[in-house]
């Protein structure tokens, strides 16, 4: 169970764009390195105005989404895949998560020690996706709090919080829920990549 499960719906939206964008030859490489930067560029917003980086946080995830998206389609659909692409692609993910939710940190009602804990987990679970390559399975993108999750349940609490309709001594239970469905994230990646190499 996971939002990851609606890509391809999501795919058929942007394809139009796609092909436009290899039409004027801009590159799946370059599609991800601007998701990873623009990533980084929210982050910092986040860490100096954590309000507008509340309010611009939602919009960007959806944005970033749609980045990840196109960079696949093309690589995959107009034959631009390459080895350096897999390695920005998995470290774009990385670094544009880390640089997106570490940043919370600084939001009034969110506990450190928590959100470095999921931003470790994240990193763990996309780690885990990989390594099922390496035992002769393929790349597992299993929830529940996958990349896709991470994005919409962060731009929720992002508006939440923002609005102020989130209680602050909620916030903390919320944050154990995603470090739970994270830990569970991991085991499954590992059981499924498991299961498909028997």
């Amino acid at each position: 169970m996971s939002i990851y499960k609606l890509k391809s719906q999501f795919q058929n939206l942007l394809r139009p764009i796609t092909r436009g964008l290899a039409r004027i030859g801009v590159t799946a490489n370059q599609v991800t390195v601007l998701a990873m930067l623009l990533s980084c560029a929210v982050g910092f917003v986040m860490y100096m105005r954590p309000s507008l980086g509340l309010m611009i946080l939602p919009i960007f995830l959806f944005v970033r989404m749609a980045l990840n998206a196109i960079d696949g389609m093309l690589a995959r659909e107009h034959n631009m895949q390459s080895k350096l692409g897999a390695i920005l692609n998995e470290m774009g993910d990385v670094v544009s998560d880390t640089a997106l939710y570490l940043p919370f940190i600084w939001v009034s009602g969110f506990s450190s020690f928590t959100i470095i804990t999921i931003v470790i987990l994240a990193v763990m679970s996309e780690m885990m996706g990989v390594v099922a390559v390496q035992i002769g399975a393929s790349r597992r993108y299993d929830g529940p709090m996958g990349k896709s999750d991470r994005a919409f349940v962060f731009g929720l609490l992002a508006i939440l919080v923002f609005f102020e309709l989130l209680p602050q001594n909620w916030i903390f239970g919320i944050l154990i829920v995603i470090v739970l469905l994270l830990v569970w994230t991991i085991f499954n990646r590992a059981y499924y990549a498991l299961k498909e190499c028997k």
